[in-house]
């Protein structure tokens, strides 16, 4: 008896690896995270560069200036020079100074300036030594306020009178050293003083002032590079140069050189002051 079984499909051959699982790559078995964008790195706003304190912007550019005078052929006076080589500063409506600029600019404003110039004859075994034999000290705009010959304390051996101008009968009736030397003394106090070689008359006097109230034709550096080299000018050079004028042609004259230094300065007194300025707040 035969008995009807179903047909069995007949499975296909297997192919070879057919069910081995595929393999993963490492992004695929990398848990479902989402990933953070990496965050921008930090950086420190820019420093901004430190001023500079060269002598060129010390007030002038004193390359400049030296140029224009050379240019010039020797026609312009060193001030003239100072004002063709410097920028107009662009106007500003914003107050940009601070309380402790504006006091000491108020302070400064309220003191007076003065010129001071002595001549000195010789003493001792060969008339090296010195000694006052005259004073003169002007306003700042050359009005004489004090010029007194001053008595010998000691025995003159020369009294230089080809350069200082003096005579024995200038300082025979002259007026006591002390006497001279306290109306000095009250005359420079709390003001500027302005001067060619100013130390050695303090020195003469036996005296001091301030050497923040000094301003000394003959230290100031920016005019001493461009009109000497670097060397101490002569008060005769600085005059020749700055204001066009000649002095000291034959024997000195205190009050004449009070004036040359006075009006030295009043020349160059906006560069001179931002000089101080910048060289003081440099040393702090």
């Amino acid at each position: 008896m035969e008995v009807n079984r179903p047909n069995k499909q007949k499975k296909s051959p297997r192919k070879p690896n057919e069910n081995k699982p595929k393999p993963t790559t490492a992004e695929e078995n990398r848990p479902n995270v989402k990933t953070k964008k990496p965050k921008a790195a930090f950086t420190l706003p820019p420093v901004p560069p430190k001023p500079s304190l060269s002598r060129k912007q010390a007030g002038t550019n004193w390359s400049s200036v030296l140029a224009a005078i050379n240019a010039a052929d020797g026609t312009i006076t060193l001030p003239e020079a100072i004002e063709a080589t410097r920028k107009p500063e662009a106007p500003s409506n914003t107050n940009t100074t601070t309380p402790s600029q504006s006091k000491n600019r108020r302070k400064k404003d309220h003191l007076q300036i003065v010129a001071m110039d002595c001549e000195m004859v010789g003493t001792g075994p060969l008339g090296n030594d010195d000694m006052l034999a005259r004073v003169s000290i002007v306003k700042k705009s050359g009005e004489v306020i004090m010029d007194k010959f001053v008595k010998p304390r000691e025995h003159v051996t020369d009294y230089r009178t080809s350069v200082s101008g003096i005579r024995p009968q200038d300082i025979e009736h002259g007026e006591q050293f002390e006497k001279v030397q306290n109306e000095v003394i009250t005359t420079l106090q709390g003001k500027i003083l302005v001067g060619h070689g100013i130390y050695n008359d303090l020195a003469v006097l036996s005296i001091k002032h301030p050497s923040s109230n000094i301003r000394d034709t003959a230290r100031y550096k920016p005019l001493a590079r461009l009109v000497s080299n670097g060397r101490t000018p002569s008060l005769k050079r600085l005059s020749q140069a700055i204001l066009g004028k000649e002095i000291q042609t034959g024997e000195h004259n205190s009050v004449e050189d009070a004036r040359a230094a006075m009006s030295i300065y009043n020349r160059l007194s906006l560069d001179w002051e931002k000089y101080i300025e910048r060289k003081k707040y440099s040393h702090k």
